[in-house]
């Protein structure tokens, strides 16, 4: 018999990058999960109430963080952590998940731009130092809301929302002005610090798709040995009856032809060129 543990998400604000946002708020919630304390005598299993024994955490042996890169200019410009409006102009994702002992636990890329190496590596070094920083964080708000329940001071959801730690970012729609917003990028973009290698123009072979590194050489359509020996003896067999039907019969301008029943037809000098056509007989057959 096991538990079986559902995790549901709702969100309360979109501005952007909520992969990392739903990465924390799903790890910190199994690490603040507590289930039940449970006995098993033979085939007799005993689950105790909160009341009888204190509820059991999880065991979670490490903590798997994500940190989203978005990529402008085919990859020129990396920005990490993304709004929503930055999302709209990106032109690819790249979101690394790593545990504070820089182990990488997963990679997914999307959109339509070509990734190299040192993107890559270039990445997955601002994703440790953010993983250890966002894994300190969640480990001290843990140990605060410990420490908490034990002196029997507030805390939970509840408790939350008439400070408005929840919804302190919450902010009514305003325009935007755009007057300057060339001028701000070309100033962004000349203090940013590019990669030392950028390809201007990445092959794409399907949007969606990404690439990393040059890869392998493709084996796929290339002959077994007895292929080989097969096609060679086919191509012999090809050239044979080739110089086989290029035998003609010429008799001063005029051309013979044989036909079914070998009586000769002279073809004036104005039709085409001489062929032999030869007996069904006479034609070499293939054999396996």
């Amino acid at each position: 018999q096991v538990w079986q543990i559902r995790l549901d998400m709702h969100l309360l604000n979109h501005d952007g990058n909520i992969t990392d946002a739903a990465s924390i708020a799903g790890i910190v919630a199994l690490c603040h999960f507590r289930r039940p304390d449970v006995s098993v005598q033979g085939e007799e299993v005993t689950v105790y109430t909160p009341e009888e024994r204190d509820p059991v955490p999880l065991s979670i042996h490490h903590m798997p963080i994500c940190v989203s890169f978005a990529f402008y200019h085919q990859g020129t410009y990396l920005l990490v952590d993304p709004t929503e409006r930055e999302e709209r102009v990106m032109d690819g994702l790249l979101v690394i998940a790593m545990n504070k002992h820089h182990e990488i636990c997963t990679i997914q890329s999307s959109g339509v731009v070509m990734l190299v190496q040192d993107q890559i590596l270039r990445c997955s070094k601002i994703t440790a130092v953010k993983v250890a920083e966002i894994t300190e964080l969640i480990q001290k708000a843990l140990e605060n809301d410990q420490k908490a329940r034990k002196e029997g001071g507030k805390f939970g959801f509840a408790e939350s929302i008439p400070n408005q730690r929840i919804t302190a970012f919450k902010m009514e729609s305003a325009a935007v002005d755009t007057n300057d917003v060339e001028e701000q990028a070309g100033e962004i973009i000349a203090k940013a610090d590019p990669p030392a290698e950028v390809f201007a123009n990445p092959v794409l072979h399907t949007p969606g798709t990404a690439q990393i590194g040059e890869g392998i050489e493709n084996s796929w359509g290339d002959l077994e040995e007895s292929e080989k020996e097969e096609a060679a003896e086919e191509e012999g067999e090809s050239e044979a009856a080739a110089l086989e039907c290029e035998k003609v019969e010429t008799e001063d301008t005029s051309t013979l032809r044989k036909t079914k029943n070998d009586e000769p037809i002279v073809l004036s000098d104005s039709e085409e060129e001489e062929v032999v056509i030869l007996e069904p007989q006479e034609l070499p057959r293939k054999t396996r």
